[in-house]
């Protein structure tokens, strides 16, 4: 690594070079903060080693200078007149570490180390991010459809905002895609983005999974748990399927959108939350209210700004652009980088419903990729318009599978229920359980 050493003092900076060499690192110094700043945006360094006593300059100022430009090179700093104070200070001014003098050449290695560990974990956080990427398609975040183009006008106009926001739209049509680039363009974009699905755990692990439990809180709790909400702590959490959260829930979430306060499980002790709130849902909130399955001051609290997306159906330009760009991302994946439509399939495309939007749009175009012989996709790989109408005319002792029949059957409960916990109930399932079949079936 190269490493930078401020001090006013000539012999520090010889005597913490000769240990940082021989630790085998580059070690360069300056002996003021102005000197150090220049060097600092000429050249690269991986390391900054900083004392907080630099004659007539405040070692503190040149922290937060540093920090200003260089918000991810990491800067430990060294005094000889150490106290808590200013190792608080340093600390909250983004300081990497503290290390008071005199220290010993091992005090220096222990710090270089914690910094390459953290650049290797950084590393393969990286790697991993280009593996996701890799098996994930980018979705088009712009639009040929004027609807589509005014909701991304307003999302994105929001997004650098600390507004909640409220993502409307049917199961499948890029909630969660359009969460996630909300928090890019935010202000809060380098704090963690961390989703939770509200209808995927029943209510009491819901609570416990969103704020945290106590040990001992309820059966089962055998250790303190941080939440969703700690873990998104000056970053974004999105609530997917927020339709679904339960009544008893919904007055914490309230006060955590109202006040930024929540308490633990089992805990009295009120914590703050620097919490930026996305969420989303397929249903219809405003009849969820009337029904009252769904607060009104809580929908009032997250309608701050709403944006519904068109489904895929009504988009057709779009529709097909999207079905281009999936061909060409499995085209690579397979080694086929060849692959097209035929103008019969385009066709087909622009006639089916897409009920499951962008991912069943997805799933399809996969499947053709992959079944293909030639580099031309036919119609025939391509789902029939009648085909989704077809499967709600199934009936008992037809010649289908159990899938089908189940899928069928799982429909028509979500058709006429009030509520994924009515539906559930009917079905003998628990909520959770259905949840998953939904995404499974695309429903």
């Amino acid at each position: 690594m190269r490493v930078l050493i401020i001090d006013d003092e000539k012999s520090i900076r010889t005597s913490t070079s000769v240990a940082i060499q021989a630790a085998g690192h580059r070690a360069e110094t300056a002996d003021s903060g102005q000197v150090a700043v220049l060097k600092l945006q000429e050249d690269s360094y991986d390391l900054v080693f900083l004392d907080l006593r630099l004659g007539d300059e405040d070692g503190l100022e040149i922290l937060e200078q540093i920090k200003r430009q260089f918000s991810k090179l990491p800067v430990a700093v060294f005094t000889a007149y150490a106290s808590v104070t200013s190792a608080v200070a340093a600390m909250q001014r983004g300081a990497f570490d503290y290390l008071e003098k005199p220290f010993t050449p091992e005090h220096l290695r222990q710090i270089i180390g914690r910094v390459e560990k953290q650049r290797k974990l950084e590393s393969k956080i990286d790697d991993l991010q280009q593996q996701i990427d890799l098996q994930n398609p980018n979705i088009e975040l712009q639009s040929s459809d004027s609807r589509m183009s005014a909701m991304l006008d307003v999302l994105f106009r929001a997004a650098p905002t600390q507004a909640a926001i409220l993502l409307l739209g049917e199961s499948g049509t890029g909630k969660s895609v359009l969460a996630r680039e909300a928090h890019q363009r935010s202000n809060c974009k380098e704090g963690p983005f961390v989703t939770i699905s509200c209808p995927s755990l029943s209510r009491e692990l819901l609570e416990s999974e969103l704020f945290g439990h106590m040990r001992g809180a309820f059966t089962g709790a055998v250790r303190d748990t941080w939440g969703k909400v700690a873990a998104a702590e000056s970053g974004t959490l999105f609530l997917d399927e927020i339709g679904e959260l339960p009544l008893e829930i919904q007055p914490k979430l309230l006060r955590l959108l109202q006040e930024r306060q929540y308490e633990r499980v089992g805990e009295n002790k009120v914590r703050m939350a620097n919490t930026r709130i996305i969420a989303a849902t397929n249903k219809d909130l405003k009849e969820c209210v009337r029904k009252g399955s769904f607060r009104e001051d809580l929908y009032y609290r997250l309608d701050v700004i709403s944006v519904t997306i068109p489904p895929l159906r009504d988009r057709l330009q779009d529709l097909e652009n999207l079905a281009r760009s999936f061909l060409q991302f499995f085209g690579r994946q397979l080694g086929r980088t060849g692959l097209s439509f035929s103008e019969t399939a385009i066709q087909k495309l622009r006639g089916h419903p897409w009920r499951g939007n962008i991912r069943e749009l997805r799933n399809t175009i996969e499947r053709a990729a992959i079944l293909a012989q030639t580099n031309e996709i036919g119609e025939e790989f391509l789902p029939d318009a009648s085909s989704d109408a077809q499967t709600t005319e199934v009936a008992l002792g037809a010649d289908v599978t159990l899938d089908q029949l189940e899928e069928v059957h799982i429909r028509r409960i979500l058709h006429r229920a009030s509520s994924l916990d009515a539906a559930a109930k009917t079905l003998g399932i628990d909520p959770a359980t259905l949840y998953r079949k939904r995404k499974r079936m695309n429903l």
